[in-house]
């Protein structure tokens, strides 16, 4: 069974400020000498993800 999907939107300083988050925890993780395999995922979605336009009226 797959789990709901959620879509995100955000402006392009918020999307920069996950994408910084992320890079920062996985350096955090490397330090510590774990895993980034999930953390890498998400970046990789995050950078991938379709742009779209919002009129707000």
């Amino acid at each position: 069974m797959r789990g709901k999907t959620f879509y995100v939107y955000m402006k392009s300083s918020d999307r920069s400020l996950l994408l910084q988050s992320f890079v920062e925890l996985k350096n955090l993780l490397i330090q510590q000498g774990r895993y980034t395999d999930c953390v890498d995922e998400l970046i990789f979605k995050v950078i991938n993800a379709p742009v779209k336009k919002l009129k707000i009226s």
